[in-house]
């Protein structure tokens, strides 16, 4: 496991890195790959969404749950898919959703979020691995401890973030969250089982940015190009 981290956030983080359940998780993974396992991202995108937004620009945290399991898809950032990979089904849904609250939002023809996480929208997967064609096969191995230890320290040393919560495992996240220093909004899943169920109209990308501007903050620019 390539330890590729911003340098704000091993500031913050730094003690994670030592502690028994994360050398728990790293020896898994040496011994997955010793397998000869396939295992998504690559090495050196596992960390990649902390790459591209550092902890103090943080504005928004948009939180999965597992990478993609196909080749070349996943790339370290929740929902996102590299360029020239088919856009999947719960990313064509966000576009709907975003094209609904924007006019002049256009379809993009790729599904990669860069544009997204360099802004300061942290896109972060509650498992940051997972084996090819295996969802859920990294799942309660040590990275969920990470990961809400990630949002936890948000929560307390950082003002008035947007944490956008789709679904019950995002949203079971909630209590790791300062409800009286941030934005939380909830609403289903955008999955095809699901996004007719409370996705669609939840408006959570135009009131993300209602929020941030009035607190002094840019809003994001959720084109995609």
């Amino acid at each position: 496991m390539s330890l590729k981290l911003e340098e704000s956030w091993k500031v913050v983080l730094e003690g994670e890195f030592e502690k028994d359940y994360m050398k728990k998780l790293r020896s898994f993974l040496q011994s997955e790959q010793k397998q000869q396992k396939i295992i998504y991202p690559v090495n050196s995108l596992i960390f990649n969404a902390f790459e591209h937004t550092s902890f103090d620009k943080v504005k928004v945290v948009i939180l999965g749950q597992d990478p993609y399991h196909g080749a070349n898809q996943a790339h370290g950032l929740s929902f996102s898919v590299q360029k020239g990979m088919q856009i999947p089904p719960s990313l064509q849904n966000i576009f709907k959703e975003l094209q609904a609250e924007y006019n002049d939002f256009q379809i993009p023809k790729h599904g990669d979020l860069s544009s997204w996480a360099d802004q300061g929208v942290l896109l972060l997967n509650a498992t940051l691995t997972v084996e090819a064609s295996k969802p859920g096969s990294h799942q309660n191995q040590g990275w969920e401890i990470f990961t809400d230890r990630t949002i936890q320290i948000i929560s307390e040393k950082r003002n008035r973030i947007v944490f956008l919560l789709w679904g019950k495992y995002a949203q079971a996240k909630a209590g790791l969250i300062d409800h009286n220093k941030h934005l939380i909004l909830t609403a289903a899943h955008p999955s095809p089982f699901s996004a007719y169920n409370g996705f669609f109209g939840c408006n959570h990308f135009i009131l993300a940015n209602e929020y941030l501007q009035r607190n002094g903050e840019k809003g994001v620019d959720w084109k995609v190009e």
